[in-house]
């Protein structure tokens, strides 16, 4: 299965291992990659830049096929030397990198000029027509499915999809409701190059979080999240749990919402915290509406080509004896 996004990046299947805080390391990159995706280590996972040098070093002793690495530019409680992250990902020689949050197009000379592919997480059709006037090679575009920050909007992929085949003249991929074959023969269908997949690589033997959470996660339907943040616009979703529903009677309450009301329920160091003690009501974590469609902890290697299987399947058996039919 070839696509502009396998010959661009030099993988074997048309899948990305989204980058996610916390989870991001090196174990689960290496094992993505070596099953053919592409797999990204997080660069604020790490605490410093140097921090991140050495695990990509560590990474690049696990696999000898192409990762990339995420920096996702957000407002943080702590400040964050953005400049110096980017200059240690130009520094090791990494040539992909995933950009998602605030508009990257500050580090775009940086990375261009040190031969960076640059793929940058877009929720919406105009943000993802920014990032094409900006210089960016890929756009994975975020439907309001997806876990994390899906933006403001709410369009889903069934509609985000087909408008980036109308409009976008580079390639792009699907992301947020992604778990199984159809949803890559869906994604191919609607013009995409391949899937970005973050909530359903969690769900993996190789993912570094702890088995209470996976298990939490497989038992989980489709109606396990919560959109949290709504009232300061900067809308994320994420496991249901009480320190979500917490969250969400401070921001039902009347009158506007000050950060400062939630800011003890969601630091980030007791998500860390959760995905390393498997104390499920220790903090939030990112988790997307797939939530529904997972039901099993396999390998990297395992998920990667019981997609491809059965999108392949789908794609050369059930539609083309539809056609044929």
């Amino acid at each position: 299965m070839q696509t502009r996004m396998t010959e661009m990046l030099g993988i074997k299947h048309p899948i990305i291992q989204g980058g996610m805080q916390w989870g991001g390391l090196a174990e689960l990159a290496s094992a993505v990659s070596n099953a053919g995706g592409l797999g990204i280590l997080t660069a604020l996972t790490q605490p410093t830049p140097d921090d991140l040098l050495k695990e990509i070093e560590r990474c690049r002793g696990m696999t000898d096929k192409p990762f990339a690495v995420n920096l996702t530019i957000l407002p943080t409680i702590k400040p964050v030397p953005y400049e110096e992250y980017a200059q240690a990902i130009v520094d090791s020689g990494i040539k992909i990198v995933e950009t998602a949050g605030r508009n990257p197009e500050p580090y775009l000379p940086l990375f261009k000029d040190a031969g960076i592919i640059v793929i940058h997480k877009c929720t919406s059709i105009r943000h993802s027509l920014k990032a094409q006037k900006i210089g960016c090679d890929v756009v994975s575009v975020d439907g309001f499915e997806c876990a994390g920050h899906p933006g403001e909007d709410d369009v889903t992929n069934m509609i985000l999809l087909p408008l980036a085949a109308r409009r976008l003249k580079i390639p792009y991929v699907a992301s947020g409701g992604l778990g199984d074959g159809m949803g890559l023969a869906a994604a191919l269908a609607m013009g995409a190059e391949g899937i970005n997949m973050g909530t359903r690589f969690m769900v993996t033997k190789e993912a570094p979080i702890h088995d209470k959470v996976k298990q939490a996660m497989v038992d989980a339907s489709e109606l396990d999240t919560s959109l949290i943040y709504r009232t300061l616009r900067n809308t994320a979703r994420v496991f249901k749990n009480s320190v979500a529903e917490r969250v969400l009677e401070i921001e039902s309450r009347d009158g506007p919402t000050s950060f400062e009301d939630i800011q003890p329920l969601v630091q980030g160091v007791k998500g860390r915290e959760l995905f390393e003690g498997g104390d499920l009501d220790k903090g939030i974590w990112s988790a997307g509406m797939v939530l529904g469609l997972i039901d099993d902890i396999p390998t990297c290697e395992e998920l990667i080509t019981s997609i491809v299987e059965e999108a392949e399947e789908i794609i050369s058996q059930r539609l083309n004896q539809l056609v044929s039919a």
